[in-house]
């Protein structure tokens, strides 16, 4: 096998492979960092030795043996080093607890809990978001530093520490890596919804930058929430967040125009929109409501994103449905963006000054001290009540506040043809 080929087939398989193989190393060793140095081990292995004897037919579990040997190699290092006689039973000990069946030999639900473990571990909330982040891309998300460092526009070495920060914190910790029991299931579960809805939205509007949308990053926000719905299948909440996920993500071929410019959501070309992701994100969230359950903020953020997907036009999306589930949102939540988002859909189902009201009594919310979205809708609302003057000076200070230069263009442009 060729060099260039060899690598880009060991980069398939790692990115398949990794986050199994670092959960079953995980289970095994009982530390997160301990793990993922044992499968980088596995992986320079297979960097040396595929080029030439070629993939293995089964690269998964060749991983996982070279690594359980590594362990091995390093508990025997130790000994010698240190000469202790009585620890020479545990290496047998050792090689009995990891004498287990390969990879692919292994119960499908074994490496599904092993892998349920790993996500619950990383997203740990001992951890800050930031490193939530950073290590679930990492270790479930089989993304390099320098790859996480160009998605989140930071610098590598900053990833990088915040990384062994993280794992640090969890040895210290002395955070188990296994399902939380019942009792903390539903805190836990909150937590890694939050990481994953994270990565999502850097995607689907990013915080600074030139580009309006990262796709990249909504993909593999996608791809580790239908990884936990297929380990988590009852968990409404999991299928919402995928749900809202898909049906935001739906719009992207109409979010921008030829030459990048952002086109807001009622200006947008439904027709451009993939009704393939529509389809799955209604189906994904009929599933959530079968189960009977009260619905939660994923899940009901998804109930608005549906009433927008069922609209062929703007004018026959349903408002008022779309404030009642607002509503239940600001029940839960209590949160001022909420509040924000309920007055822009009264703006639009009772009118332009019932909507203003409502923001004008949120200016005075520290929460949204500094928050670009809200000049921004009262810039519409006031735009739509004729006050243009006013309406350009809201817009104004809203590009002042957004991070995004892309956003910042459209809110200029937008303020500049109102003076």
């Amino acid at each position: 096998m060729k060099g260039d080929d060899a690598r880009r087939a060991i980069d398939a398989v790692w990115r398949i492979e990794s986050a199994r193989l670092i959960a079953g190393l995980a289970r095994m060793t009982g530390d997160v960092g301990v793990a993922e140095d044992l499968a980088q081990d596995a992986l320079l292995a297979a960097l040396e030795q595929w080029p030439a004897a070629g993939v293995p037919d089964n690269p998964g579990a060749w991983l996982m043996t070279t690594a359980k040997n590594r362990a091995i190699d390093r508990i025997r290092h130790r000994q010698m080093a240190a000469r202790k006689q009585e620890e020479l039973g545990r290496e047998v000990e050792l090689r009995a607890s990891l004498a287990e069946p390969d990879l692919a030999a292994a119960a499908d639900d074994e490496i599904e809990d092993d892998l349920l473990s790993l996500i619950f571990t990383a997203c740990h909330p001992v951890l800050s978001t930031e490193a939530r982040v950073a290590l679930t891309l990492r270790l479930v998300g089989s993304l390099g530093t320098a790859e996480i460092a160009r998605a989140f526009l930071a610098k590598e070495s900053t990833v990088a520490q915040r990384i062994v920060r993280a794992k640090r914190t969890l040895a210290e910790a002395r955070v188990p890596i296994e399902v939380p029991g019942a009792a903390e299931r539903e805190q836990r579960l909150a937590s890694v919804l939050e990481v994953i809805y994270a990565i999502f939205n850097e995607g689907y509007a990013a915080s600074g930058g030139e580009d309006w949308i990262r796709a990249d990053l909504c993909q593999e926000a996608m791809r580790l929430g239908r990884i936990l719905v297929g380990l988590a299948p009852r968990e409404p909440e999991a299928l919402g967040l995928v749900a809202l996920m898909e049906l935001q993500a739906s719009r992207f071929p109409a979010r921008t125009a030829a030459s990048g410019e952002a086109i807001p959501l009622l200006e947008q070309d439904r027709a451009r929109w993939d009704f393939v992701l529509i389809g799955r994100g209604l189906k994904g969230l009929e599933r959530a409501e079968a189960l009977g359950r009260p619905l939660g903020p994923y899940a009901l953020q998804a109930g608005i994103a549906a009433c927008h997907a069922r609209a062929r036009t703007p004018e026959e999306t349903d408002w008022e449905r779309i404030v009642a589930f607002y509503d239940g949102l600001a029940a839960i939540t209590g949160s001022p963006v909420v509040q924000l988002n309920r007055a822009v859909a009264v703006g639009m189902a009772f009118g332009p000054a019932a909507g203003l009201e409502l923001l004008d009594g949120l200016r005075g919310e520290p929460a949204l001290a500094g928050y670009h979205l809200l000049p921004a809708a009262r810039g519409e609302l006031l735009e739509r009540l004729g006050r243009e003057e006013e309406a350009g000076a809201e817009f104004a200070r809203a590009a002042e506040m957004s991070g995004n230069a892309r956003e910042r263009e459209l809110l200029q442009e937008r303020a500049e043809g109102r003076r």
